[in-house]
């Protein structure tokens, strides 16, 4: 048990000092960034240090950014949005990752256990050892409602250039998980760097800095929602989960 803790402790101070340290530029002719991925999640998110590490939702969401903040071309990223999804309810983002090559759409799945499911079901399951099952929502058909969010309010951006990312933990395994969507990823986040790095090496560079820095500003205020927002995302959600 010593050891384990020994082992999990290491693992956080190692992925903390990873982190830590500024990505590159993400623009040839940029001076250096000073800012560390964390601050910069900070400065977006309102969570510190601890309520980031000691929260599994705001790590999950954390980790994943830190493994594509230092990926080659120029970038922004922006966390927890809340768009309006036409319905007078808001649907939320985890990340939003605007990159040269296209828009990448990451839902944060932070679970343990064995999960199954396919494209077309309403729920996927969570199980464990013990016999425990907890059905949770398709996030491939979440993460279709956040595209279609982003579409409406962003419509010079076709839709072929949005991609849906599903990044699971590293404490679960994805036992059985079928799908064909085209622009769909389902994953464990140790996988996510190589992933990116795939699709940005293989995909033709159809947005300009400028006017992603547009598109990041435009979405920037949807992304500090007031806590009636939340509260009422929240309540809506229960709603819908019975």
């Amino acid at each position: 048990m010593r050891k384990a803790v020994e082992i999990l402790f290491k693992t956080l101070i190692n992925t903390v000092v990873n982190l830590l340290t500024p990505p590159p530029s993400t623009k040839p002719t940029d001076k250096p960034s000073s800012k560390s991925v964390i601050s910069t999640y900070k400065e977006q998110t309102g969570n510190g240090f601890l309520s980031t590490m000691f929260n599994k939702g705001n790590y999950g969401e954390f980790s994943s950014y830190g493994k594509m903040a230092k990926l080659p071309g120029y970038h922004k990223a922006l966390f927890n949005i809340y768009i309006p999804n036409g319905n007078n309810q808001t649907t939320e983002i985890d990340l939003v990752y605007i990159h040269e090559t296209g828009v990448y759409v990451i839902e944060s799945k932070n679970y343990s256990g064995w999960i199954f499911g396919d494209e077309k079901s309403q729920k996927w399951m969570q199980t464990f050892p013990n016999g425990q099952k907890y059905p949770f929502y398709n996030p491939i058909k979440q993460n279709i409602g956040h595209i279609k969010a982003l579409q409406k309010i962003l419509p010079s951006i076709e839709k072929e250039h949005y991609k849906s990312v599903i990044v699971f933990s590293e404490r679960c395994e994805l036992k059985k998980i079928s799908f064909e969507a085209a622009n769909t990823f389902v994953l464990k986040r140790y996988h996510l760097a190589k992933l990116m790095t795939i699709q940005i090496e293989s995909s033709p560079k159809i947005l300009e800095p400028d006017f992603i820095d547009r598109i990041y500003n435009f979405l920037a205020q949807y992304q500090k929602a007031d806590q009636a927002v939340k509260q009422e995302h929240v309540e809506k959600i229960k709603e819908k989960q019975g």
